[in-house]
């Protein structure tokens, strides 16, 4: 039994202090994890929204419906949705196959992952409120994509994790450093697809400046990095949000043992909260 499985019959379910995190269950709570989105991606950073979602002032497509939604809510505001302060968009494969496909084909050939044995999880649309991005908040969410990668079984986790900016020459330290210390092995290489891909090896890998380009790293791929992730074959500029994307690949079971070994010190010390790694902004 999986250690989400032992402690609750929710897939995810965890508070720490006055922050819980759990998967939204009604519609009104996912019109709240769009509202955030908004709020972050078009409010405080360059994406540009529809005409129809800046009506609504939330960010909406049509993945929404055939995703689960990781939700951080801060208790002392309540429970319900004016309460939510972070948010994950998460897919596997019976949501991908009721939609036609998962939203990272639109910018990666993903055919060997979707190949990949087990259950597969797709990453995105990560937000949390400016005034909550401490790491207490970050913390949770990655522990809650831990406890739902425990639940589901999932092997490994996919994405597009963003950089900020349109110009892959101003960006190309990070981009280069990616492709030349952090490239995937060819059984889990995305590539961008024909008519988006921008090369990342912008620069050879000596005049790579691993410091500074570490540092140019938004802290959300630092993070994935961290749990041994890797990156696709060239970059996408996703130009309605302002950003340059990587497709992110982590194989899971770095995750799951990295978790259990804290958890179970956390069982020996007699059940404290532990903290995981996570970043806020923009997925």
């Amino acid at each position: 039994m999986s250690l989400a499985e032992a402690k609750s019959d929710r897939p995810v379910d965890v508070a720490v202090g006055n922050l819980r995190i759990r998967l939204a269950e009604d519609a009104a709570e996912i019109r709240a994890a769009q509202a955030l989105r908004y709020r972050v991606f078009y409010e405080s950073m360059a994406a540009k929204p529809t005409p129809e979602m800046a009506a609504a002032r939330r960010d909406f497509d049509s993945f929404d419906d055939y995703c689960d939604h990781l939700l951080v809510f801060d208790e002392d505001r309540g429970s319900g949705p004016g309460a939510v302060v972070g948010t994950y968009r998460v897919m596997r494969r019976e949501g991908a196959a009721r939609r036609g496909q998962f939203y990272s084909s639109d910018e990666y050939e993903i055919d060997n992952l979707t190949a990949y044995p087990g259950e597969i999880l797709e990453l995105g649309r990560s937000c949390v409120d400016p005034t909550f991005r401490s790491g207490a908040t970050m913390q949770l969410l990655w522990r809650g994509i831990a406890e739902y990668v425990f639940y589901y079984d999932i092997s490994i986790m996919f994405g597009c994790a963003s950089l900020p900016g349109t110009d892959p020459q101003e960006l190309r330290m990070p981009l280069a450093y990616l492709h030349h210390h952090h490239l995937a092995p060819p059984a889990l290489r995305a590539r961008a697809v024909a008519d988006r891909y921008v090369a990342m090896d912008l620069l050879p890998p000596e005049q790579v400046d691993i410091v500074r380009a570490r540092q140019a790293l938004p802290p959300l791929i630092k993070g994935y990095l961290r749990l041994g992730g890797f990156v696709g074959d060239g970059a996408v500029v996703d130009w309605e949000f302002g950003t340059t994307d990587v497709c992110i690949v982590v194989k899971t079971d770095l995750v799951t043992e990295k978790y259990r070994r804290h958890y179970t010190r956390d069982d020996q010390a007699g059940g404290a909260d532990g903290d995981g790694k996570a970043s806020g902004g923009g997925a």
